[in-house]
Parts: C-alpha cells; structure tokens; sequence
C-alpha cells in the first residue's frame, strides 16, 4: 500500500503545451478569409463556412477547454467564446438563417461589447494581445453599425480592420510557437506586467 502511494506522488502531471498559438492561429486564419471578403477582396463569403465551423470554430474551443487545463481564465474564456462565435456564424450561413441585415447587426454588436471587455482584460498582458483585442472590437464595432445601417463604407473599413486584426494574432501565434522552441530569434511582444 505504502508503495503504492509513493508510485503515485513520484508521477508528475502531464505537460500540457501552449495552446495560445493554436487557438490565435485558427482565430487568424478564419478571420484574414471573411475580413477579405468583407474588405471587397472576393464576392461570397460561403468560403469561410468550413474554417468558421472546424478551424475557427472547433479548433479554437479546443484550444479554449486546453487553456482551462492551464489555469488560464482569459484564454479559455476568449478561445472557447469566440469558437462558439465562429460555430455559430457558420452554421447561420451554411444555414442562411440571417432574416436582415439587422439581426446580424444585434448579433454583431453583442460581439463588439464583449470584446470591449476582453480588451480590458489585455491591459495588463502585452502589448500584442492588446493589438489583438482593440483591432477585433474596432472591426466588430465597424461590421455591426455597417448592418445597423448607418453606412455601407463600414462594412468594408471593418473588413479592413479584421485583415490588420488577423495580421496581429498571426504575430502574436507566431510568438508564442518561437518561444517555445530552440529557435535562433523570437518576437517581441511588448510585455505590460
């Protein structure tokens, strides 16, 4: 018996790897694709409906339920909210649920006032998340007034906004992979705290 419990106070925890990179990257990638077809890149944003269900969706609340593992509150809070984000945004799509521009602009501005309160939460992290952050809600704050109807230059300027948004979580995921390895250089990231 003794031995026994001495086998399991010699077993050590699992290393769990950052899953920050990962879900950035999956938010990254599903957002450059809608923000380009919001931007006026291409026409038809069905595109994006197999990223926003499995990489954006799926992939990042997965990194999300990771980040609860770590003990993580902002991440597993930001990754699991804005899978389900992409979860639900492509299924509306695949769908065709959206009644009016309207509702998507309700829908949209849910999002922009949730991310006003994520980007608080990054004032205390670095300078990179904090970019991630105050890009996000400024390209969900210009898409939602855009649906809402108070111009259609908006939804283009937030496309715009979601390219940069992407660009900065592409960095920022791209920070975190090279600190974590026996890389030759890292990336500066502007540490607050």
């Amino acid at each position: 018996m003794a031995q026994l419990a001495r086998e399991r106070s010699d077993t050590a925890a699992p290393v769990i790897a950052n899953p920050g990179p990962l879900g950035l990257s999956a938010f990254a990638l599903t957002t450059f694709v809608l923000s380009s077809a919001n931007a006026g890149l291409f026409k038809g944003a069905e595109v994006v409906i197999g990223l926003a269900l499995f990489y954006g969706g799926l992939v990042q609340l997965v990194a999300g339920i990771q980040e609860f593992r770590t003990g993580n509150t902002f991440g597993a809070t930001a990754f699991c909210s804005y899978g389900g984000f992409w979860l639900a945004l492509g299924f509306t799509l695949w769908q065709k649920l959206v009644p009016n521009d309207a509702a998507l602009g309700y829908f949209l501005l849910g999002w922009t006032i949730f991310t006003g309160l994520m980007f608080l939460g990054t004032l205390r992290s670095n300078v990179a998340l904090m970019a991630v952050f105050g890009l996000l809600f400024l390209t969900f704050l210009f898409l939602a007034l855009e649906r809402l109807g108070l111009g259609s230059a908006l939804g283009q300027i937030g496309g715009w906004l979601g390219i940069l948004t992407a660009l900065a979580a592409w960095y920022t995921a791209l920070a975190g992979v090279l600190s974590s390895t026996k890389s030759m250089f890292t990336l500066p990231i502007g540490p607050r705290s």
